[in-house]
């Protein structure tokens, strides 16, 4: 493992200095490990390492390419990763994160995000009710606060919170109506999150989305 890390580390350090940029292919795997002093073994251990992460592209016939390097793609590829591990006690510490960053992101949306999408969002509120099914409202859950966040525009926010998303929801971070009263709740409050990116009212915005975090935290504390 210490050789494969060694491998990972030279091959960043070819990316961080510059001497291989998006989009670039690496040299052939004989040349790049005897450039690298490295074995090809632990080249190979490398390269599939790094193409997990998305920082490397390997293209089958073609060759192995350095990825976009987006922080978004990168952040949500890594973090995924990590969480998808998770264990269940350890949800409460993925929603105490989602607790600091959304409220934040989703005042951040209220003098990004568009009409149409307000829209849209508002839509889709009107077409769900207290007896929605169980799975439409959870996924309801995660897509409105998705598509908040992203009106933020801050990728990297977004890239955290998305890949935060796989294990909240499939933790129970929002029960949903398995509790009484908590898909009426859930409707209110993402009501009024909406009214005030409505209003532009970025501060409100804030406090209707820690109300409401707040609320799915003691739901969950409660489910667990």
């Amino acid at each position: 493992m210490a050789v494969t890390d060694e491998a990972i580390e030279k091959i960043k350090g070819m990316i961080v200095s510059g001497a291989l940029r998006p989009g670039d292919r690496l040299p052939r795997e004989s040349e790049l490990a005897a450039g690298l002093g490295l074995s090809r073994n632990s080249l190979r251990e490398a390269v599939r390492a790094l193409s997990l992460l998305r920082i490397l592209d390997v293209r089958q016939g073609d060759g192995t390419y350095v990825g976009s390097l987006d922080p978004q793609l990168l952040l949500s590829a890594a973090l995924g990763f990590v969480v998808d591990f998770h264990r269940d006690d350890a949800v409460l510490e993925f929603l105490a994160v989602r607790r600091v960053l959304e409220p934040a992101a989703t005042a951040m949306a209220a003098s990004a995000i568009g009409d149409d999408e307000l829209g849209r969002l508002s839509a889709r509120l009107d077409a769900l009710g207290t007896h929605s099914p169980a799975a439409e409202l959870a996924a309801a859950e995660v897509e409105f606060h998705r598509r908040i966040v992203r009106a933020s525009g801050n990728s990297v926010i977004c890239a955290l919170l998305d890949g935060l998303s796989g294990p909240t929801a499939g933790a129970r971070v929002w029960p949903g109506p398995t509790q009484e009263g908590a898909a009426g709740r859930m409707l209110h409050e993402h009501r009024a999150i909406l009214a005030a990116l409505s209003d532009r009212d970025a501060e409100a915005a804030r406090s209707w989305a820690t109300v409401h975090i707040a609320s799915v935290e003691r739901e969950l504390r409660s489910a667990l």
